[in-house]
């Protein structure tokens, strides 16, 4: 190899954190595109999600995980174990904390269930948009001081902030390797997932209480028609007929909403017309049976 080449780099890295410190958001940003649904409400990400960065020098692959937390339902403890599987499957952990809530609790139990791990760690401080500099170098200190990271780099994900900088410093600690994924692709997630999310998002973001979280969104069938347009039926499970009767709302209102929603989203997605079936079903107490976690959320690998 002469001098004016550079091996390439590449491996994998998880984004690691509790909910809603922004690891779906980034992860979008760093892919620049979509994969995974974002929103304001915790414990948006229920699956492990595989994003590729393609890079002149190297290829990151980012595999976002769900927010770790102190799980109530078995849905949720499944969840959780997903997060931790990929400690000691990847060759960087990156370690997400929101800097406007500087170090909480929550941080501290995420922290703790990766003692005795020894892949590489970086701290990325999140959210620096909304921190006073003094403040945020102040936490810089404070975590710096505990000498568990390799690194800690603040970003802004939402603004872009630090991303340069921050794709720069995980080239840094990848290996030499080979190049995982062909250029054209930027997620192993099948196409069905990816409109389950787009369907699963939009619901999130029009509900509120326990509706959000009691929703599961599978797609049924994907057809091409001769036209030219994308025909999709899928089935929003909910826990409660109270919960049913909300995501349809009054003549429909709600479900018409978040197929509109959807569909516009799906569409600019897959560069194709859409016509998009939604149906709304009760599956009493999903969350905590198994064959049905498995079958609702647990079926991307």
């Amino acid at each position: 190899m002469s001098k004016a080449e550079t091996a390439f780099k590449s491996g994998y890295a998880s984004l690691i954190g509790r909910p809603n410190v922004g690891k779906s958001t980034l992860l979008n940003r760093l892919v620049a595109q979509k994969i995974a649904a974002m929103s304001a409400k915790p414990q948006t990400t229920r699956n492990k999600i595989t994003g590729v960065v393609h890079l002149p020098g190297g290829q990151i692959v980012l595999v976002d995980t769900p927010g770790i937390h102190d799980s109530n339902t078995k849905l949720n403890r499944v969840m959780v174990k997903a997060s931790f599987s990929t400690y000691n499957d990847v060759d960087l952990i990156l370690f997400l904390i929101d800097a406007s809530r500087g170090f909480s609790a929550d941080d501290e139990y995420v922290l703790q269930t990766m003692q005795g791990v020894n892949t590489t760690k970086i701290l990325i401080l999140n959210k620096i948009d909304l921190v006073p500099k003094l403040e945020l170098l102040g936490l810089m200190d404070k975590m710096n001081k505990r000498s568990l990271f390799e690194e800690i780099i603040p970003i802004s994900a939402l603004k872009k902030d630090g991303l340069d900088s921050l794709v720069s410093l995980i080239l840094k600690y990848l290996p030499e390797g080979p190049q995982y994924f062909p250029e054209t692709m930027i997620t192993d997630c099948s196409e069905e997932f990816l409109i389950a999310e787009i369907i699963r998002e939009k619901i999130i973001n029009q509900t509120h209480f326990e509706v959000p979280y009691a929703v599961a969104v599978v797609v049924e069938q994907v057809e091409e028609t001769k036209s030219g347009v994308l025909v999709i039926d899928a089935t929003i499970y909910t826990e409660k007929d109270s919960q049913k009767k909300i995501l349809i709302g009054e003549k429909g209102a709600m479900l018409k909403k978040v197929g509109s929603l959807a569909r516009k989203e799906i569409e600019k997605r897959f560069a194709i017309k859409v016509y998009l079936n939604l149906f709304v079903k009760v599956k009493n107490r999903w969350r905590d049976n198994d064959r049905y976690i498995r079958e609702f959320v647990y079926f991307h690998d």
